[in-house]
């Protein structure tokens, strides 16, 4: 059974299709004005890993994952640079999806845009506006009157003397960028201002265009019905926008909206919030810039338990990148004992699960609230009690199958033999060389030491009887 924590109810509960045939889930998807920085692939990352379980276990899913191109961020930005909001975020989702596809993530089944769906957006709000829940202010600009949704803050666990709630209608926010704290009827139609530019559209209420909570509620309900299975982000997101999408949604749509909230936790980088002026808000072409590869980016982020912060750092990019190499060659192993070089695809395995032996346990670890780092642990313990010399062809293959059954799990690219073993320099062959004459005259104290050495430049060694092998770290 797989088991996955819930915010709403703070208690692990089943992930499972509410109509017993397809898990049907929405993921709050990128605001396309730059570049996603690593912290947002922490989350669809996760997002991607929590799919991956699903389907492996043998559910069908929905995957809908939104765009969110009009706010007040794509519309700042787009106006500063002086091109139309539609090539202006045209341009940083295909950004997005070019670093999706480099991270190994799986695509949505529908991925919907914010603009696409304006009308839907329109119908929301009238159906609001005629059961009392919304009103127009004098700024012309439609708001939610949250004290018309009695459960209101229960998602975040906020009490009734939290929000106050008698003092909302002089707090109204009308932005799409305010801080927790800031608590008011929240805006579901911007009116428009000479700041929008051309970014406005008609409605019954006059110019203007939708608010960010809006959005997602819309395209939900479009896509998935009134109530579906499960919906996740960040951690960041469950006040206000989760909030809000859950009151309006309830009392525009009826129907429960989400029955299972599943929030990622927030990324650290050497133990600080990431932002511009640290100088350390990285994206992927940053890391890709300094050595390292997407696919030990994807490791760090599948391998950190997605409700603890994860601090990110460089020199965890090293040791993802050398366990990434472990893996790849125990897998390279498998597959020339085996006599197949063919990797089973991600979707094969989907098909036809193999039997998974010594790697249950790592699978369980998963079902068991997407426990990735204790997944990876056990997947290293059962290799390192892997017995390669001795296995049998059909054992080797089974083994592979039930390797990849995880790693595929996790969406772990593993690097192939030509990957896994870049020619040694000169300086490290030359190391070897010493090291293995100071091994052959049994002089151990000197063959340590230089092993050490290898060590610390990022090389092994594997001795054989006649002769040795580097090995990249």
């Amino acid at each position: 059974m797989f088991q996955l924590f819930d915010t709403y109810t703070r208690r692990l509960q089943e992930v499972r299709a509410q109509d017993g045939e397809t898990l049907r889930f929405y993921c709050c998807g990128p605001t396309v004005y730059a570049a996603a920085h690593i912290g947002n692939f922490r989350t669809f990352v996760a997002q991607d890993v929590f799919r991956r379980v699903a389907e492996l276990s043998g559910m069908h899913t929905k995957h809908v994952r939104n765009i969110t191109d009009v706010d007040d961020k794509t519309i700042r930005n787009s106006q500063v640079q002086g091109v139309a909001l539609c090539e202006y975020t045209a341009r940083w989702t295909q950004k997005f999806h070019e670093d999706c596809a480099a991270l190994n993530c799986l695509v949505p089944h529908v991925e919907p845009s914010a603009v696409a769906h304006i009308a839907d957006q329109i119908e929301i709000v009238k159906r609001l506006i005629d059961a009392g829940h919304a009103y127009c202010g004098d700024d012309g600009s439609v708001y939610f009157r949250i004290s018309s949704y009695h459960d209101y803050g229960k998602l975040a666990h906020l009490d009734s003397q939290s929000l106050d709630l008698g003092k909302t209608a002089q707090m109204r926010a009308d932005t799409d960028e305010y801080t927790k704290d800031n608590v008011a009827d929240f805006v579901l139609w911007k009116a428009k201002r000479p700041e929008d530019g051309e970014n406005y559209w008609p409605s019954p209420w006059g110019e203007g265009r939708p608010g960010w909570h809006l959005e997602c509620s819309a395209m939900s309900h479009k896509y998935l019905g009134d109530t579906f299975d499960l919906h996740s982000g960040g951690v960041d997101l469950v006040f206000p926008h989760h909030e809000n999408e859950i009151a309006q949604s309830r009392c525009a749509c009826g129907g429960e909206f989400a029955r299972h909230w599943f929030h990622v936790t927030h990324l650290l980088v050497d133990g600080a919030k990431m932002s511009k002026s640290l100088g350390n808000m990285y994206t992927l072409d940053d890391l890709v810039k300094l050595g390292h590869s997407p696919a030990a980016l994807r490791y760090v982020l599948a391998a950190a338990y997605y409700r603890r912060p994860l601090n990110f750092t460089l020199s965890g990019m090293k040791d993802a990148a050398s366990a990434l190499r472990k893996l790849g060659r125990v897998d390279a192993a498998l597959a020339r004992r085996a006599g197949d070089q063919t990797a089973p695809s991600y979707h094969d395995l989907v098909k036809n699960p193999p039997q998974l032996k010594n790697f249950t346990p790592a699978w369980q670890s998963l079902l068991d609230d997407l426990n990735t780092p204790e997944a990876l642990g056990h997947v290293f313990s059962a290799l390192h009690a892997l017995a390669l010399d001795s296995i049998s062809r059909e054992e080797a293959r089974g083994t592979r199958r039930a390797l990849r059954f995880i790693t595929e799990a996790l969406g772990l690219v593993l690097p192939s033999d030509e990957e896994e073993q870049p020619e040694a320099p000169a300086e490290v062959c030359s190391i070897a060389e010493l090291r293995w004459q100071a091994r052959q005259a049994k002089n151990w104290a000197e063959a340590d030491a230089l092993r050490s050495r290898l060590t610390e430049l990022g090389w092994g060694m594997k001795d054989g009887r006649d002769t040795y092998q580097l090995i990249k770290l």
